[in-house]
């Protein structure tokens, strides 16, 4: 089946665009900036005549910014073909939805659609999709998204467009808002963001993990998502009125009138213990692999830049609470430990066998009489400086003898010395009771 993704050279349309053409669709991309390099380079046509590609497509998504997809969605769905499914991927669902139920043609199915996370996850594993159908227009596609997301490791929650955003006028409104402002608030007080990073608390780095988060993304984004969503003024006042009350009972210096404030709302919040240990959790990772780079200084290790995806590996120089110096051999590397994510065993095995030039030695042996040359094969495998192994030749009309010559080709890691683990395998096959005939390099 084909998809065409409207926006789909943004930076969400270039994540589902994988996600759709490794499950089996046919995908097809387009977007207003006439970027064709990004189709390219995700290996998808790019629909140079849009019109044509809306007509044929079995799903159209519109992905593109909240302030025009009502508009995007009113020139789109009048031209879809019968038995299609016309999706939204937006932060709002009540103007969406009623676009398409507007302008879908009855015998085009419509479902809106939130992803509640951005393009940087690396797959859906615990992330919450928002379905918001339309009694009556959503038959035949719902349950096949509902499955296809579900089966990826998404938490489906399906409500209706209204309560969708109700809840986000809270959960993305008021976060954003509150998280954008502190960030104003340190330009307006000309404060040292980096200076303040000497003297930080867990929580307080953490927040300003998020802070910086949010506003060094896009603040078109923001800025829709702050004043598309009729919900959020509301949201608004409340906040900036408890904002007003809270600072009055702190000028006042009334402390039974704060902490009776704070008890009100441990009350209406619920369960502050589970947060509490969801928290200590996310402090301890942090804290985990900090002290993990401190006991591997003079070993060696291998991070991943999260941003780029470039494998970094070297031996530990220094950590610092800020970053961590590799020395590669060749060079240092500096990297800032907020940027990059500790590779494990099993990682930095696979990065040294998919990327390294590894070393080839041929041992031919005499194998005692009765032996198994495969089981000798697998005794050598077992080396963990050893990539593989395997049988190039076997001879059993060697003069003076009844033993087999068995010649084992061996490939060992292109980070070891080669001739090292030579004699270390040599050593090994003479214990076992074989004769060594000669070597090649």
């Amino acid at each position: 089946m084909k998809v065409l993704i409207i926006g789909g050279t943004g930076e969400m349309g270039q994540w589902f665009t994988p996600f759709f053409r490794n499950h089996g669709y046919e995908v097809v991309v387009w977007g207003s900036s006439g970027k064709v390099e990004v189709a390219e380079r995700m290996g998808v046509e790019f629909a140079h005549d849009l019109d044509a590609a809306i007509s044929t497509s079995d799903i159209v998504i519109v992905t593109v910014p909240i302030n025009i997809t009502e508009k995007v969605i009113s020139e789109t769905a009048p031209k879809m073909k019968s038995g299609s499914l016309l999706m939204d991927f937006t932060s709002l669902k009540v103007g969406p939805t009623e676009a398409m139920k507007k302008y879908a043609p009855e015998d085009v199915e419509i479902l809106g659609t939130h992803p509640m996370f951005g393009p940087s996850i690396p797959s859906l594993h615990g992330q919450i999709f928002i379905l918001t159908p339309i009694n009556g227009r959503c038959e035949k596609w719902f349950p096949v998204m509902h499955s296809l997301f579900e089966d990826n490791g998404a938490h489906i929650e399906v409500i209706s467009p209204a309560e969708h955003d109700r809840f986000v006028s809270v959960v993305q409104g008021l976060t954003h808002f509150a998280y954008i402002t502190i960030g104003t608030t340190f330009d307006s007080l000309d404060f040292s963001v980096n200076e303040s990073r000497r003297f930080m608390s867990p929580v307080y780095d953490i927040m300003l993990d998020f802070v910086g988060r949010i506003i060094g993304q896009n603040p078109y984004l923001y800025a829709y998502i702050q004043m598309e969503n009729p919900e959020v003024p509301r949201v608004h006042d409340a906040f900036m009125q408890q904002c007003s009350e809270m600072s009055s009972i702190v000028r006042k210096k009334d402390v039974e009138a704060f902490t009776a404030k704070m008890k009100e709302a441990a009350v209406h919040f619920g369960d502050t213990a589970s947060a509490l240990r969801r928290s200590d959790k996310l402090i301890n990772s942090k804290i985990a692999e900090f002290d993990r780079l401190l006991d591997s200084i003079g070993q060696e290790i291998g991070v991943r830049h999260i941003y780029s995806g470039i494998v970094h590996t070297g031996f530990v120089d220094k950590v610092t609470p800020r970053t961590v110096v590799l020395d590669s051999g060749s060079k240092m590397i500096p990297l800032k430990i907020e940027n990059i994510r500790l590779l494990n065993e099993e990682e930095m095995h696979q990065w040294k066998l998919d990327n390294l030039e590894h070393h080839l030695r041929d041992i031919s042996v005499l194998i005692p009489e009765e032996a198994d040359e495969k089981i000798i094969m697998e005794l050598i495998s077992c080396n963990e400086d050893i990539v593989s192994v395997e049988i190039i030749d076997r001879y059993d009309g060697i003069e003076g003898t009844e033993r087999l010559s068995v010649t084992y080709r061996v490939m060992i890691m292109g980070d070891i010395e080669p001739e090292k683990v030579h004699h270390e395998i040599e050593r090994q096959l003479t214990g076992i009771g074989c004769t060594i005939r000669g070597q090649s390099n």
